[in-house]
């Protein structure tokens, strides 16, 4: 066993080596892939509601205040569904919790399409708030925990693929949809939304279930049988099954199908280790998903997204036409965008993309702000002012998919161990979804109060905070596998022995080694 897990070591250490550039698993990324298509949900939502608010308006007679709601309202409603998908993960299992997220999306986006007024509106989106909240969560911790190390962060921003994925389709739907009568046309835009939903709930009848899950779940054999279909071989497949073993407190001589695992089913353990006695590794790995989620959407990406006809309109652009059309552009740029991070995610890592990309939202809201604020002050159209903010805009899409978007997802999801992941994930969402409601529910007050220009060199300011955070407290996760990451925290946390690098070594310890055991699933 030592020997076969000397020689997997090797080749994961190889694999792991960029310039080697090691085929993606086929089992694994068909894994991923229909995990991470339950995102299309969250970005069709999204994408349609920023030109089907317009509609919406123009249909229910309903004020600025009101739309606010409308569109910021399914951010407050989706920690609900995170908060019940970390503990639905760990007791039914990742597969059944992205089930869930699908069948409770349908009900939302049925009644949202059936709404008579506003009030049923708002009560269908709170059911499409809360599968999308399930979504949210458990996708990327699917894919984390399904996908080999070498290719982890390609894999794990597949749900960012798909949300930008479900953006476009609602961005194209307003465009079709908007020829039709006014009453039906914004209907059909949200109530489309179900029939993905209940095709995706049923597509993951077709996944296995999480290594790492049926392995908590003391259930071996089956993680061993999944591990040798998402790993490149046996070796591969044996370390790994040691790795999660060892975290899950079972020895690794023991080679019985199915071992009695002692733990506490309703996550008093997590709490106490997140909040009451965190080790310094656990203190830090916490602030750094909390800070990560909550930066991702301070920035303004919602505003920029649900907005951008507003935006748009602002710049100067008036034909309902030529505004949808301009979101469609914001769309496939996005969807081009999370392509090329894809793609150097597992090649530049995830710290320098991340940096890059959080100076590209700096410099295009600091533009977005000037034409912005030119535009309004002046009493003339500005072709240049014009064409700086639809280009500033498309940047700050391109900057966003390209790092903080799905970088925030990757990061927060394979730096939590497992007996924490879960429920830490979960709450790295809400922060996530509560920050979104936040800044989608105020865009419009805040912009009447400071100026629209003001309100994106309010964010450009949040941006240059959110580089420093990332640049202190992020370290780099790039070719570590799930279980080495943990050593890579709580450095910050103390002072260093000797100048430089050395550390202590307890500072590497995550601690709570000997409570695995009594803890896995929190």
């Amino acid at each position: 066993m030592a020997v076969d897990e000397a020689a997997a070591s090797e080749k994961m250490i190889e694999n792991s080596d960029p310039q080697n550039k090691p085929k993606i698993n086929k089992f694994a990324l068909a894994c991923a892939i229909l995990a991470s298509m339950i995102s299309i949900l969250l970005g069709y939502d999204i994408g349609v509601m920023s030109g089907a608010a317009l509609y919406i308006q123009r249909d229910l007679k309903v004020s600025d205040v009101k739309i606010e709601i409308l569109n910021g309202i399914i951010n407050l409603y989706s920690p609900v569904g995170s908060f019940i998908g970390g503990r639905t993960s760990d007791w039914l299992g990742r597969r059944y919790t992205i089930m869930l997220a699908g069948v409770i999306f349908f009900v939302g986006a049925i009644l949202m399409g059936l709404s008579p007024n506003y009030a049923f509106l708002m009560f269908g989106r709170f059911f499409a708030g809360v599968g999308i909240g399930f979504a949210f969560l458990i996708a990327p911790v699917y894919t984390s925990e399904i996908s080999p190390t070498s290719s982890r962060g390609s894999l794990t921003s597949l749900p960012e693929i798909f949300l930008n994925g479900g953006i476009l389709i609602g961005y194209i739907s307003n465009y079709g949809f908007s020829k039709l009568p006014l009453r039906l046309g914004w209907r059909l835009m949200l109530g489309v939304g179900a029939i993905p939903a209940i095709l995706l709930a049923m597509a993951v009848l077709a996944m296995p279930e999480s290594p790492r899950w049926l392995v908590a779940q003391g259930r071996l054999g089956e993680a061993k049988r999944v591990l040798y279909k998402i790993s490149e071989s046996e070796q591969e497949a044996l370390l790994r099954l040691a790795d999660i073993k060892d975290t899950a407190g079972i020895p690794h001589d023991c080679d019985d199908d199915v071992v009695s695992v002692t733990r506490q089913t309703h996550g008093q353990g997590v709490w106490k280790e997140l909040f009451l006695h965190p080790t310094p590794a656990v203190r830090h790995i916490f602030i750094a998903s909390l800070g990560i989620h909550f930066f991702a959407q301070a920035t303004g990406i919602d505003a920029v997204v649900l907005y951008s006809p507003r935006i748009f309109q602002n710049a100067g652009i008036k034909s309902d036409n030529y505004l949808l059309l301009a979101t469609v552009a914001v769309g496939f740029v996005k969807t081009a965008s999370i392509l090329v991070a894809t793609f150097l995610l597992d090649r530049a890592g995830r710290r320098v993309l991340l940096l890059c990309s959080v100076s590209g939202l700096i410099i295009s809201l600091v533009a977005l702000g000037v034409s912005l604020t030119v535009v309004a002050h002046s009493e003339s159209t500005l072709k240049w002012a014009i064409g700086l903010s639809i280009a500033s805009v498309l940047g700050f899409a391109s900057a966003f998919s390209m790092g903080s978007g799905p970088i925030t997802w990757v990061y927060s999801s394979e730096i939590f161990p497992l007996r924490l992941r879960a429920q830490g994930v979960a709450i790295g969402a809400v922060v996530n979804r509560v920050t979104s409601g936040v800044i989608s529910m105020t865009f419009l007050s805040l912009s009447k109060a400071i100026t629209i220009g003001g309100a994106f060199f309010l964010f450009a300011a949040v941006a240059v905070a959110a580089w420093i955070f990332h640049y202190t407290m992020l370290p780099e996760t790039r070719g570590k596998t799930l279980e080495e990451i943990e050593g890579s925290f709580g450095h910050f946390w103390r002072k260093p022995k000797a100048k430089g690098l050395e550390y202590d070594k307890a500072d590497v310890q995550l601690g709570s080694r000997d409570q695995t055991s009594t803890n896995v699933l929190g």
